[in-house]
């Protein structure tokens, strides 16, 4: 795992300004740094190095290919890179091979087969960036889902690029306005979705898309449209019409432990110290049980413990461990020791982002970085195999209101709407406006995004600001779940889920990896019909039997608690004068980024102890927050 930065174009003092914006990200790469610039052609790329695979110089970035056309910098780990580099040999193209690292296998398999073939037979997660010295044009790429992030976009006349934000905000000419539309998407979903950044003049480059950038676009100024090589929606639609069929329950079993026994097993290649991330939860526990069934001695684990109980799941994960015999590690956490972190979130966080799980992930990652440099996760089984509970209300929903004649949805929808205008502050008036919203959604989608947004109306928290038409807003050939499912998998998991493993890993020089997002995986489930995701009312059914091949199903079976911390009552007691002092009404005023009315009045409902309404105030404190931090960005490492 790595962090990339560089700049194409006039800039003042190139190679100091990529230095200093490297030094900014070590945490991403703290083993060792590189620099590459031609000069002549204005491009210069930087590369700080987390060795994970050939720990030795042949790894080194940015690399040059044998024929010295390509040089490559790349931000990832390409799981299959073995089974490429036979490829390679039997179609004649094996160059001097100069060690085992990934990064040589890819770079010399863009100058083979070129950049979008390349990137279509890579089974990985990464960000990359390539410069055709032949050509004389830039590449980008992103993974499939969106595991690593990169954010591009002018600094006045160069186009920059990078890791993170943090190290590109110190580039001369880096523009600094804030985007509205950012901060609206960050008061709906509590995340800013790609292609937006928190900067106006700043895009993240799409999961499953790479761009190729020419001296025409650069001296116009202008962004190239990113292309896909890989699509969810298009896997999506394809498996709905080809769905898998079955013999028996236990042939599909076989069938996905086949799938995700591949996975996993490609994801353990390491040079490093590797483990897992061990909750005692049913996608977890699975990746863990196929670890340790691969061999290779004691995996380890590691899960943390709170001392409030509603929060707490250490001890199931301490008792599937022992069954299968992990090396576990578990940290129990008082209060205390969760609101310490607080104050480096929003500087662990490139932009605004508002999931409070964050915190306990952060405090994960540091205790596992003690002992390991790769930690595998079990992010993406809800989403995969149907897991959330949201998508069993949202669909009892949807069934009610497809049952209502057309012609009433509009009078019932103003009618729910008059209803909450004359009913008090609170619940009721909430619901009713949610009866509203709901009744007058035009398609799935729509639908869908009530059940997953926090401001409903971002427009009346952000001064001049408007919510921007995403994936919520097109109508789907989908089935409503499929759908549903669909539209996690392109939001929320890569722009929330893996925004939040990422940067907290990152910022201790850890490695994570997510098997579940193997993209052979994905295309397995999205061909799955609904009754392997869910049957009698239990979600993720066919992974929870695969995992009780492997573990007594009593130590899994459970309500899922989530990983969150208590931050209603955190807001109401020990974090009460931290937040106040971030919403109070003059700062809000100065700032001219939010409307104080509402945010206040939220405010004081929560304070009274009416309603809980710390998702929607945690997403304006991290914005707070997060300004506060940014201001010192560019000013040195």
């Amino acid at each position: 795992m790595c962090g990339i930065l560089g700049a194409w174009g006039p800039m003042p003092e190139k190679r100091a300004a990529i230095g200093s914006g490297c030094d900014r990200m070590r945490h991403r790469g703290p083993d060792s740094n590189g620099f590459w610039e031609d000069e002549a052609a204005q491009i210069a790329l930087g590369h700080v190095r987390l060795a994970i695979l050939d720990l030795t110089e042949a790894g080194h970035q940015p690399m040059v290919s044998h024929d010295g056309r390509n040089v490559l910098t790349l931000n990832g780990e390409i799981y299959n890179h073995q089974d490429l580099r036979r490829r390679l040999e039997r179609e004649g193209h094996m160059p001097a091979w100069r060690g085992h690292s990934d990064t040589e296998t890819l770079v010399e398999a863009v100058s083979a087969w070129g950049m979008e073939r390349a990137l279509q037979e890579t089974v990985g997660m990464f960000a990359l960036a390539l410069w055709d010295r032949h050509d004389r044009s830039l590449y980008l790429a992103r993974d499939r889902f969106g595991e690593k992030p990169l954010y591009y976009g002018y600094a006045e006349d160069a186009f920059v690029f990078g890791s993170e934000l943090k190290a590109m905000a110190g580039l001369p000419g880096f523009d600094r306005r804030i985007e509205p539309q950012a901060l609206a998407l960050l008061m709906h979903h509590n995340y800013i979705a790609a292609p937006f950044s928190i900067y106006a003049a700043m895009r993240k480059l799409m999961p499953g898309t790479w761009l190729r950038l020419d001296g025409d676009l650069l001296a116009s100024k202008a962004l190239p449209q990113p292309r896909a090589y890989w699509s969810a929606e298009a896997v999506a639609l394809e498996a709905a019409a080809d769905p898998l069929e079955f013999g028996s329950d236990a042939e599909a079993i076989d069938a996905l432990e086949r799938v995700m026994s591949t996975a996993v097993q490609g994801q353990m290649l390491s040079d490093v110290p590797l483990g897992a991330f061990l909750s005692g939860g049913i996608d977890s526990s699975t990746i863990v049980a196929l670890m340790q069934a691969r061999g290779g001695g004691q995996v380890n684990t590691f899960s943390i413990g709170f001392d409030v109980a509603a929060f707490n799941e250490a001890e199931h994960a301490k008792a599937v461990a022992a069954h299968l015999g992990t090396r576990h590690h578990e940290l129990y956490l008082s209060a205390q020791d969760a609101l310490e972190a607080v104050p480096a979130v929003a500087g662990i966080y490139d932009e605004p982002f508002a999931d409070s799980s964050q915190i306990p992930t952060i405090l994960l990652a540091r205790m596992a970085r003690r002992d390991v440099t790769v930690a595998l996760s079990g992010d993406g089984g809800d989403e995969l195999m149907g897991g959330y509970s949201r998508y069993v209300r949202a669909a009892a929903w949807w069934a009610r209101r497809e049952k209502l004649p057309q012609a009433l949805r509009g009078p019932l929808a103003l009618g729910a709407r008059a209803m909450g205008g004359a009913a008090p502050l609170g619940a009721m008036r909430e619901q009713a406006g949610k009866l509203a919203r709901v009744l007058r959604a035009e398609h799935s989608g729509r639908f869908y995004r009530q059940f997953v947004s926090y401001w409903k109306r971002p427009e009346e928290v952000v001064i001049g600001a408007s919510l921007p038409p995403g994936p919520f807003d097109q109508a789907s050939e989908l089935k409503f779940l499929d759908h549903m499912t669909w539209l996690d998998t392109v939001g929320y998991l890569p722009d929330d889920i893996l925004v939040k493993v990422d940067r907290a890993a990152m910022s201790v020089s850890l490695e994570t990896r997510v098997p579940l997002l193997d993209h052979r995986v994905y295309e397995f489930a999205r061909r799955l019909p609904w009754h392997y995701k869910n049957r009698d009312g239990q979600g993720k059914w066919l992974l929870r039997q695969l995992l009780y091949r492997h573990v007594p199903r009593d130590l899994v079976d459970r309500p899922k608690k989530g990983f969150g911390v208590p931050l209603g009552l955190w807001l109401r007691g020990p974090l009460k004068d931290w937040a106040y002092a971030m919403l109070e009404p003059e700062r809000l005023k100065a700032q001219g980024l939010f409307h104080a009315r509402p945010i206040l009045q939220k405010w004081r409902e929560h304070q009274s102890g009416r309603r809980d309404w710390s998702p929607h105030l945690w997403g304006v404190l991290m914005a707070q927050a997060w300004l506060d931090e940014s201001e010192s960005w560019g000013r040195g490492p």
